[in-house]
């Protein structure tokens, strides 16, 4: 065992990411005791020392318990020695109120950010580590002397659309409100970005109204840093197809897939294929969906916390 490099633990949810990053990385993996009491309180044992070493808590706020957890363990992990503490969120969810629209809402994204914060500050530092974040401003929340590092999947993603999309594609992207972030990733690939316009019929519900790019006869792949329900997605999807696109991908860092998405995109048979980050464990626990290819951000962590690659925040 190399003491120098870092120790990993995770979350539950999260084991599976975090078996593959310390395989690749050669990193030591931690060993944690579980149990949950007759009245649904959790008991967690850090089973493996953390005395004097650099720990790294794995683990996502896929809701609010697996938030919990990743704070129980970042803590006690500090409590009792560890020298530097990372704390590795490869999804910060609560994207749906990272900011207040009305009086009184809670933010809660800014409230969980001062949650994990709030862990106790080891010898040599904590940072927290996240991964193709909805809003670049959600780094912000963390209070105090934590490091604050954002982590790009830009090279999976252009690596993944150029394997489907060949030569002559579009990328596309499902509003405007994703456009630059596609222009740019288009702009590495040299191929033309394209959005859809959207025009709102009510309060809830909202129709494309024009397609920005000439799509005709050729492939588009769709990039959205996240998929929920896919109706969205699916929408954009139709717009392009109408507009005479030839073949239709796409493609997301967090695949949340609620309420049945897969099932409800499979069922528009508009895509060719869906591909996925195992960023959130609901792409990874989908993996064996026809529809679905899950490719691994395990290289780009191992590569971060072996220091092969360095990542500041954007």
């Amino acid at each position: 065992m190399n003491d120098e490099l870092p120790l990993v633990f995770s979350t539950k949810r999260y084991e599976y990411l975090a078996d593959a990053v310390c395989e690749i990385g050669g990193l030591s993996s931690g060993r944690v005791e579980r149990d949950v009491f007759p009245d649904g309180e959790h008991y967690y044992r850090l089973v493996t020392p953390v005395a004097d070493r650099d720990v790294v808590v794995l683990g996502g706020t896929v809701s609010d318990h697996d938030t919990l957890e990743l704070f129980d363990l970042a803590c006690t992990a500090v409590d009792y020695g560890a020298e530097r503490l990372t704390m590795l969120l490869p999804y910060f969810g609560y994207s749906t109120m990272e900011r207040a629209v009305a009086p009184r809402e809670a933010v809660t994204a800014k409230n969980r950010a001062r949650l994990l914060s709030s862990v106790p500050t080891a010898a040599r530092g904590n940072r927290v580590v996240l991964i193709d974040l909805h809003s670049e401003g959600l780094p912000y929340y963390f209070e105090g002397p934590i490091e604050r590092v954002h982590l790009y999947c830009k090279e999976l993603v252009a690596a993944a659309a150029r394997r489907v999309g060949g030569d002559d594609f579009v990328m596309a992207c499902t509003d405007a409100g994703r456009a630059k972030w596609v222009e740019s990733l288009a702009n590495d690939l040299s191929v033309p970005a394209a959005f859809v316009f959207k025009r709102r019929k009510s309060g809830s519900e909202t129709e494309v109204a024009a397609v920005s790019a000439y799509v005709e006869g050729k492939p588009v792949v769709i990039y959205d840093d996240m998929i929920r329900t896919g109706g969205s997605l699916v929408n954009a999807a139709r717009a392009y197809r109408d507009a005479g696109a030839t073949a239709i991908f796409a493609i997301t860092t967090h695949g949340l897939f609620s309420n049945r998405a897969l099932e409800r995109i499979a069922k528009a048979q508009i895509f060719d294929a869906v591909i996925a980050c195992d960023t959130h464990p609901a792409a990874h626990e989908s993996r064996d969906h026809e529809l679905l290819e899950v490719i691994s951000v395990a290289d780009l962590l191992a590569d971060f916390l072996t220091g092969r690659e360095h990542a500041t925040l954007r």
